[in-house]
């Protein structure tokens, strides 16, 4: 632009890249954010939080008390490269075709233990009751969730497990099992989504799978692994933090309703 406007003869495009660099103004870049729809957010998310801390209703969880944390990672695609990968080497990144054949898509289920860090997952060709509670099943039999006083499933509100109908489901299964909900659009309550974003890293990409078998075991296998090695996330957002977030929210809105024109504020 600046060399066909005659400003300058030439510029090179790490100059570009530095003035972009320094620019106070970037429209290239974008957050996005979402406004707070659920009546009972600050309830439903103080109640995720204070799992965490091994609190329910103000009371410390006992040992025989667990917290999974739960969902699903969906499409996960066979993405077969029409021309074979080329492994890294002195001097050179992995080197990945962008041409490929699609070999179909599966989903991965997850129940993450929140303070033990320890992973349950199992593949389906797609999510639902029947997946979900499969996975639930998986867990439950398994000790020390069967023989426990409490476990605490979190989960979003995908419909596997919205509503009540889904608490009603699991407790009639599992007595001892008690459905938590995130509020709505507040996934990122959720732990397990930390373990998705380390299997989209480390499993899923580059994506280049011939089959989705074996998509499969690279997954089964990465879960394997992790338990032999996982710590429990350290989680730092904690009901404070809800208080302050929730204050400046409402700081802001009493701020944009005082700035309306009387006219429109009126409409």
């Amino acid at each position: 632009e600046v060399t066909g406007r005659g400003i300058i003869t030439a510029i090179s495009a790490s100059t570009v890249r530095r003035i972009l660099a320094a620019a106070v103004l970037k429209p290239w870049q974008h957050q996005s954010w979402v406004f707070i729809r659920d009546p009972d957010f600050a309830i439903k998310a103080a109640r995720v939080l204070d799992l965490y801390q091994r609190v329910w209703d103000g009371q410390l969880l006992g040992d025989d008390e667990y917290v999974i944390s739960s969902d699903e990672k969906t499409s996960i695609q066979a993405r077969c490269r029409c021309h074979p990968t080329l492994p890294p080497g002195r001097a050179r990144m992995m080197r990945v075709n962008h041409e490929y054949d699609r070999g179909g898509s599966l989903a991965y289920l997850a129940a993450y233990d929140v303070h033990r860090a320890r992973v349950f997952g199992q593949c389906a060709a797609k999510i639902g009751i029947v997946p979900f509670m499969t996975l639930v099943e998986q867990v439950m039999t398994t000790e020390p969730y069967t023989s426990a006083k409490r476990v605490f499933w979190v989960v979003d509100n995908g419909s596997s497990h919205r509503g009540k109908a889904a608490c009603d489901r699991l407790a009639a299964r599992f007595p001892n099992a008690v459905m938590v909900h995130t509020p709505v659009h507040a996934s990122w309550l959720n732990q397990v989504e930390i373990f998705f974003s380390i299997v989209q890293r480390k499993v899923c990409s580059p994506n280049d799978f011939t089959s989705l078998d074996q998509v499969e075991d690279r997954l089964i296998a990465f879960e394997r692994r992790y338990n032999e090695t996982a710590r429990p996330f350290t989680w730092e957002f904690t009901p404070a933090d809800l208080e302050d977030l929730l204050a400046r929210i409402e700081r802001h809105e009493q701020k944009e309703h005082s700035q309306q024109p009387t006219g429109y504020a009126h409409q």
